[in-house]
Order: structure tokens, then sequence, then C-alpha cells
């Protein structure tokens, strides 16, 4: 028996879903609607008899004080009305959840053909509205085509029997599971094999491929396993393992470097080897702190006696740009995932996000998969339900925009995990495999989506890109995993645990079977959503909510009591062995076998030309740009910028409270509306301690030179830790480029060797910055290929990229969180220093930018410097002579006092003529107000601490410029007696509001 239960928020009630669905729909289409109700369908198959059902309408589905809710449809008018329900096969989150809801309150079993389905249904009302309006809403609004279907109805439509339309059918594959195998004859017939199945193989491998499957030694032993030519499990296999997204071929390249301008010649062998293992493991060496590095799913520091933490980032481009909610919420629970299977596994304590997208009021004739506006509310839902409905807090985010994201869009995440430093006696951190240890797969089931996704994003974005490489997050499966292999972890049950993210089984039973030397698989044993996946599609598919762990046989019956207990579904499917094959079967069949060391067949290294030109000879000047008569006028306009204004409505749809360790919050300031510059959270509610973590993001700098960009972006990050009280002694760093296609082609890409010059030049920019704050990386990764081909105005394909990008995060101890400080203000009466020198630095500034221009003057880090005065202030903040700091950033001073003043509520009085300068030269207003100097600070003190401090800041670049004020809570700026702005913190706020005030 099939029963709908409908519900939807008391009509007097303001419907917050439908309220977004009637602004979306104007803003993206232009569609208007005078109003829209959401309302909630359960479906129940199953034979409860009407009490029952009314019980649970009651009990389980129905909240009386905001709800109403009905077993026959909801009268609520409408002109159309839009049915969404979850594609066959996709796992039904809410669903499963009202099962477990029943069955707890009726005491009754589901049957395996009994089940409950969620859908809704969206009233639509508006005398204007058409049915190709209600069309487009529910096709590129309402529902995901990949795991969603609709169905619109007119009033005279409406079928009051709907409920028998809103079960899934069952996926049915008319397939039987199977391997082909492949003809490798010839390079050329490889390398079609590799276009038509999406392989994205290199030229340079393809030799050596087809080389070990020819070799007479391999033939021989594999026709003892039934096997000749290579299967197409095999080269799915390589394929993913061998793609730059796995095996970082750019990074591990050879680079021939020539820089035009003074004939340097030099010849990088492995980026990754000379600018981040080699100065990571040198400062691991003098860092007693550090634990592990380099080699697991995430990095980890000691955070206490008794706790190590886990800090690892990722980036979710091209799913998320082909379709924003589901790239997105997986690119969040999967780098969850990566603390979740770092040592013997963490518990997760705090996430953050980072958001590159186009303009998303762009009006132009590019048509990409995604209008940015409609990609950045997709990205940002799918982070909010990956984080929220895990139980994570999100703690840090930050969004920026620029035209080169519309080729492809940029999601950054990050994840922190805390775990005991000794499990049953043993260093947590440590973890191998050995023979005769069964393999597990816990978690989701194994169905296509996700197929090819490393291979997706190991090149350019096209017409061409598989829409099945974008995996689906389930949060609630994920979080009763998490919870359940923690348990298992502290009873000792696990010897091993990873994560299935990139290449799913293909990289995490691959990667952790060279620990033991081998392995056999038993593709048959693995639970899928439905049947009929070929073994290939098995082995390489990325469905989430999936770990991998090694146990030992007499550990199993536990491991599996456990996993009913928690309703985690778990599969013994394989074996390591010592065998030195990767041996792969479906019903005692073999259908892969190769040697575990395959990789090592002497591939070749990739192999770039990088020609470094500089910014003056390639064009880029100073601009002359009309000294400003209204600064109180730009410092509104630049306060609206979309890169500079408030982003809180983002930030307040993530939760950063749960878990309860929160110190330091994103918003600060009276008004909770201040971005902080670095959250701090307790992981551990027990200890006073915390970690204080930034981020930075600073593309624009790439236009000049990439070397400063990172350099920046690394001081914005740490010198925003110190802002709150981070020691300069206990930073880790993690590294996440996001590059443009670096391969040189004179048609496709001229630009090759520049681009490929900048990755050297932003390298050797992270290796300085890193030795010289002692900062060891104790994460990172790189996500090439930030292009996009996109279609124009009549059809045409233009390409489009990225800048060169780097997310930088950092986390510091703090050793004591009730010494923390925040940027705002405290007390009228209270100095203002400015910590830090400023010069003429105002190259690819957003002052600049908003004259469409880019300068040539990009802000330098000098290291030693600013390290000294760094360790002083941060012995400031230890012996709480500040009362409030903040980092100086994007925009610069006239800005950063802005958002200080906003942040306390109150004036200040600022004389620029007192300010630090760069070598003592003099600064126009503007100049003043707009460069972008790094290694600067807002620092506010009480009067009876004021000489104290200035003791400790003697000899450095500190001054004081004016003073706290409660008169009028005006911001006033002069120079040399001078008025240059002077106007209430209150037109301040609403410039700084105004830009995205709608969203709120």
């Amino acid at each position: 028996m099939i029963s709908n239960i409908e519900i939807t928020l008391k009509q007097d009630l303001r419907d917050a879903e439908g309220q977004s669905l009637v602004k979306k729909a104007n803003a993206y289409f232009g569609i208007k609607m005078d109003d829209a109700r959401c309302i909630n369908i359960v479906t129940v198959e199953s034979d409860l008899d009407e009490q029952e059902l009314e019980t649970i309408r009651r009990e389980v589905f129905t909240n009386p004080v905001i709800q109403e809710s009905s077993l026959a449809p909801l009268d609520i008018d409408f002109h159309f009305c839009i049915w969404v329900g979850f594609r066959p096969g996709v796992r039904d989150n809410a669903g499963a959840t009202a099962v477990e809801a029943v069955r707890d309150l009726l005491k009754k079993d589901f049957l395996p053909h009994e089940n409950i389905y969620t859908s809704k249904r969206y009233c639509l009302t508006g005398n204007d509205l058409t049915r190709e309006d209600a069309e487009k809403i529910a096709g590129q609004i309402l529902s995901n085509s990949i795991i969603q279907q609709y169905k619109v109805f007119g009033k005279d439509e409406w079928d009051k029997k709907i409920g028998a339309n809103v079960k899934p059918a069952k996926v049915v594959l008319n397939h039987t599971p199977g391997f082909d195998t492949m003809d490798i004859d010839t390079d050329e017939i490889l390398a079609q094999i590799s276009h038509e199945r999406s392989l994205s193989l290199n030229p340079r491998d393809i030799p050596v491929i087809r080389g070990y499957f020819l070799d007479a030694k391999v033939l021989e032993e594999r026709a003892q396993m039934g096997l000749s030519k290579p299967t197409d499990v095999e080269l799915e296999y390589i394929s993913q393992s061998r793609s730059d997204h796995c095996c970082h071929n750019t990074f591990n390249g050879i680079f021939k470097y020539t820089d035009t301008e003074t004939g340097e010649i030099t010849v990088e062998n492995s980026l990754f080897k000379t600018y981040i293992k080699t100065p990571t493991l040198a400062l691991k060496d003098t860092k007693d702190w550090v634990v592990s590095v380099l080699w697991d799913n995430a990095g980890v520091g000691s955070f206490d006696d008794e706790n190590n933490y886990v800090i690892t980032g990722e980036t979710h481009n091209s799913p998320s740009n082909m379709e924003a909610y589901g790239g997105a919420i997986t690119g969040i629970v999967g780098v969850y995932r990566d603390p979740m299977g770092t040592g013997l596994g963490s518990k997760l304590f705090m996430g953050s996000f980072g958001f590159c997208v186009g303009d998303i009021n762009y009006n132009g004739p590019l048509k990409p998969p995604l209008h940015p506006r409609r990609l950045l509310d997709g990205i940002i839902e799918g982070v909010k339900d990956g984080g929220n409905k895990s139980g994570v807090p999100t703690t840090f985010g930050q969004t920026l925009f620029n035209p080169g994201y519309m080729g492809k869009s940029l999601v950054f995440v990050t994840a922190l995990g805390i775990m005991p430093k000794t499990v049953n006696g043993k260093p947590s951190h440590e973890k191998t495999t050995s023979p005769g240890e069964l393999i597990i797969m816990s978690g989701g089931r194994v169905g296509k989506d996700g197929i090819h996704g490393v291979t997706a994003s190991s090149r350019s974005f096209s017409e061409n890109t598989p829409a099945g490489h974008v995996q689906i997050g389930d949060p609630y499966t994920q979080k009763k995993m998490h919870d359940f292999l923690l348990i298992c972890r502290d009873e000792g049950l696990i010897t091993f645990i990873t994560d299935n993210g990139g290449g799913g089984l293909s990289s995490s039973v691959g990667e952790s079977a060279m620990l033991s030397n081998g392995c056999e698989v038993w593709l048959d044993k693995v639970p899928l959503k439905y049947e009929g996946l070929d073994m290939w599609e098995i082995w390489i598919s990325e469905s989430q909510e999936r770990m991998t762990i090694a146990i030992k046989p007499e550990n199993l019956d536990r491991f599996m009591e456990l996993s009913d207990l928690h309703e985690v579904e778990s599969t013994v499917i394989g074996k390591y062995t010592d065998s030195g094959k990767l041996h792969i079967k479906y019903k005692d069949q073999t259908c892969a076998y190769v040697d575990m060391d395959l990789l090592d067949k002497g591939f070749p290294a990739w192999e770039f030309d990088a020609v470094w030109t500089p910014p003056g000879a390639r064009g880029l000047t100073e601009p002359v740009i009309s000294t400003p008569t209204n600064f109180n006028a730009l410092l509104e306009q630049m306060l609206a910028r979309p890169n500079i204004c408030a982003k809180e409505w983002i930030i307040r749809q993530y939760d950063h409270e749960v878990q309860g360790g929160s110190v330091i919050k994103p918003l600060v300031g009276i008004k909770r509306n201040i971005p902080t510059d670095a959250s701090v959270t307790r992981p551990v509610l027990t200890s006073e301690r915390g970690l204080a973590f930034s981020q930075s993001i600073l593309p624009w700098y790439s236009k000049i030179d990439a070397y400063h960009m990172m350099a920046c972006t690394i001081d914005e990050a740490v010198r925003r830790l110190i802002a709150v009280g981070g020691s300069l002694d206990h930073i880790g760093g993690v590294d996440n480029f996001c590059w443009p296609d670096i391969g040189y082609d004179a048609f496709s890409n001229p630009d090759g060797k520049f681009k490929a010059a900048q990755l050297v030049r932003a390298c050797r920019a992270l290796k300085d910055a890193c030795m010289a704050y002692g900062i060891p990386l104790l994460s990172g990764k790189d996500s090439m290929y930030v292009d996009g081909h996109l279609e124009g105005a009549f059809g045409e394909r233009i390409k489009v990229s990225a800048l060169e990008t780097v997310q930088f995060s950092a986390v510091s101890l703090v050793s004591d969180v009730s010494r923390c400080v925040t940027l705002e203000p405290k007390t009228a009466g209270d100095f203002v220093y400015v910590l830090g020198s400023t010069g003429d630095e105002l190259g690819a500034s957003e002052y600049y930018e908003m004259f469409d221009k880019t300068g040539l003057n990009v802000p330098l880090v000098d290291f030693s410097k600013f390290k000294t005065l760094y360790k002083a202030l941060e012995k400031a903040i230890e012996t709480e002579l500040v009362a409030s700091c903040h980092a100086v950033g994007r925009g610069g001073l006239g800005i950063h006092f802005s958002l200080v003043a906003m942040g306390g509520g109150l004036g200040l009085d600022i004389d620029l003529a007192r300010l630090p300068l760069t070598d003592n030269l003099p600064l126009s207003s503007e100049k003043a107000l707009f460069s972008e100097s790094a290694g600067r600070f807002i620092v506010t003190v009480a009067p009876d601490k004021k000489q104290t401090f200035e003791k400790l800041c003697k000899g450095l670049p500190c001054a004081c410029i004016g003073m706290v004020t409660d008169s009028h809570d005006r911001l006033k700026i002069a120079a040399n007696a001078h008025s240059v702005a002077d106007l209430p913190v209150a037109s301040l706020d609403s410039a700084f509001n105004k830009t995205f005030g709608d969203k709120i």
C-alpha cells in the first residue's frame, strides 16, 4: 500500500524556501511570481494501517508549532504546481532517516520491498506565470537533472493521486557485468582508446603502457590467469593512477626555466620535491610539534600531551562547475573523509571554504554551463548541506569574484580533525597493511556517479566533459560512518584506513596494497546501488561516503557487530597479500592482474618549457589616475565592491557553533557582521588550548608576478593568525594550487610557457616564505587546468582561463584562548596604531581594479623585517597590551579603518601624516589609503598600556596615528591637518552591506 503525508508551514508563517524561489526566479530569468509555497511529501510504501499512519504523521513528521500536515493533499492554491523527486538509484537520505524514525516509534521492521520516499511540490502563484516559466523554474532552479526528476501541472491538470507517481522506479540496467580486452598493437590504437573512453592518457605514457603489456614475462604470467591483452579494468586503473589529479605529474615534471630579462636558464626537476617536500622535511626536523607529513590523507600536528590535530585542504572545481550543488557537497564531505582516513582516524571539529566565481551580474555573450549567480547559489548550498548535516562547524570562508573563473569556478574546502596520540599504546598516526588482513568497504554503495572524476579534473572544461563524473554526497550516511569508525579505532580493530575519494576503490585499495605488496579484490562482493555496472565502473567509481579499512580476520565479528549496531553497511571485498600483484576477480574470474609497482615501470616525467617575461617587459606600467576630490564617496564605493563588501549572507548559512568549541567566530564586532581575521576553535572542550585558523586567496597579484602573489598570500594568512593571538613558532600550512593549463600549444595555449614560468616562480616563493617563517606544509593539493571552453554568441568555443590562484590555509596553536583578541576597538579613548610600513604598492590592487587598471608596483614581502614585527606583536597580545588587532589586507588602510570602526561601532580620528612609510617616502592620500603593502596591522591600545606597548615596539615601523572616539561615531581621516574623509560609521555600514543586502 502506498500512502502520502504532506507537510507544510502554517499559512501565517513566512515560507523562506518559497520566498527564496520567488527571488531566484526573478533574479535568474526575470520571471515574476506573487508567491510560492513548499510542501514536503513523505510517501510510505508499507502495510501500515490508518492509525499507524496517523501516529507517524503526528509524532514523526509534523512540528505542531509551525507546521500543518495531512494524509490527503493539502489545499493550497496555485497556478502551476511543480513536483520534484529523486531519480531511480539515488539514495533518498531523508527517506532512509524516516525509515529509522518510524521503525523506532512503531517497533516495526520494514520488509525488503517496503520503503519511505521523500519529494516536494511547489505551489506557484502569479497571473502572468506561463507553463514555459514553470518548466524553466523546475528544470533550472528546483531540480538537479543528475539526481532528480520533476513534473509540472497546471491548475486543471493536478491529479490528486500524485502520490502514486512519487515512488522512484527501480534501476534496471539491461546489461550483464563483464570486461572487455583491448587491442594495443600500436600507439595510435591505444591513443584512440584513450580518447573514446575519456582516459586522458598522456601520449608519453602510451608506449610505456604498451611495453608493459607486451613484455614476454608479463604475458606468460597473465596467461596463467586466463588473460592476454589488457582489460578495460586495467586500463581504467592505469589512467586514473597516472592522471595529473592523482599522480601530480605537473608538479613532478621537468621545467626548463628561462628568464628573458636576466638570461637565467635553469632546469627544475620536480617542483614538488624541490619546493615542497625538501623544505617541509627540513622544517620537520626543527619543529617537534610536526608529527606526520607528505604521505597520508592529511598532515598531523601535536595539539597537547594527549592529542594530535589533523588538517588538509582540497578543491572540487570540475564537478562544481558542471553541477554546482552536487559538486560542492561532494567536495566538503569528501575533504571530511581525509581526516577520517588519516592515521587510524580522527574526529572532525571544523571546516572552511573558499569560492572563486565569475561576475554574478554577468550579462555578456559567453554561455557557461551555469551562470555565475546560479553557480554560486548552488555551491553555497552544497557546502552548507555537507557541513551542517555532518555536524561539523564551518568557522571560516571567503568568496572572490573575477571574470576568469567563468571558465572554471574554484571550490576550496578544508577540514580539521582531532585524534588521540596513541591507540592501544601505539602511535595513532602510524598504520600499514599486512598480508592476510581483510579489505573492508564501509559506508555508501557504488553507482555510476563519479565515473572518470579524476580524469575529468585533469583537463580543461569543455562540451565533452562527462556529466557523470559528478558524485553526489550524503552527509548523513557519512556522519554515521564517522562515529562508528571512531569506536572501532578506539577498540583497536583497525590496522589501516583510508577514504574512497578520487579514483574510488582503484585508488584506495591500489595505494594501500602497496604497503603489503599485493591484494586480491572480489568485485562481485562490492555493494552496488543497482545491478548491471561493468567491472571497471565498480573499480573506479567515486560514489561517495566510503572508506577502505584493513582489519585482522580475528577482529571481523566485532567489527561487523559494531557496523550493524550503527547501521553502517560494511562488506569484506578482498584481502591483502604479498604477491606483488594487484589481482582483481569477479565471481572467481580474473579481470585484472598487474604488478603492484606498475607505476614505477619507467613512465617519463612530463616536460614543460617555462619562459618568464617580467611585467615591465610585458608593457605594465603605473597608471595615471585623477586625484579623487571626494574621499567619502570613494570609500563608500570601495566598500561596496564585490571583493570587499559584506558576505554575511553566505557565512550565516553555515553552522559555526555546533560542537561548542567556537571561540572567535567567523563574524565579529558589535553587530557580528565583520569578517574575522582568523577563527579560533577549541577541539578539546576540557582544555584552554585552541587552534587559530586562517586562509588567504590573492589571485589578482598574479597579473603582475605569481612570485609576489604567493608571497603576499602566505604573509596575509600568517598575519591573520598573529592578529588573533596565534604563535609564529607553531604555524602549519596547506597549499592549494589552482593553475591554468601550462602545456604550450601555438594554437590552443600560446601563453603556456609563461604560465609555466609563473608556476615555477610561485613555487620558489612558497619555499622562501615557508623557510623564512618556519612553516612546514602539513598538506596541500594541486588542481591544474582551471580553464574552460565556453560557447560564444555565435556558437564558437572561446577559451577562458582563471588567474593563477593559490589558497593558503594556516593553523596555529593558541596556548590560552582567553588571551585571544578580535578586530573591533573596545573603548573610546584608546590609541590607534599602525604597525608596518606603507609604500607605493597599488599594483593589481582593488583601487586600480576599480578603474580597470593593473599597474606595476605589486606589494613586496620582506620576510625578515616582517617576522621581527610579528614576534613583537605576538608578545604584545600575549601580555595583554593590545585591546584589538586587525590585519590590513585587500583594499588597504582606507577599507580596514572602516572595518575597524564598523566592528566597534565607535569613531576613529586618523592622521595619515603619522603613518610609518617605506623608506620615509611621502605618499599621496589615495596611495596612503589604498596601497596594499603587506605586513601591516591596525591595533588599539588602552592609555595605561601605551608606554609599555611603545617600548616593546621600539625600532619597528609602528606609530600612533589616532584615537578611538565616540563623537557621533564618525570615521575622520586627515593628513597634515587637512581633512581627507569624514563620514558616519552608519554610512560605511550601509555601503558595506548594500551590494548583497537583498540576500540577507
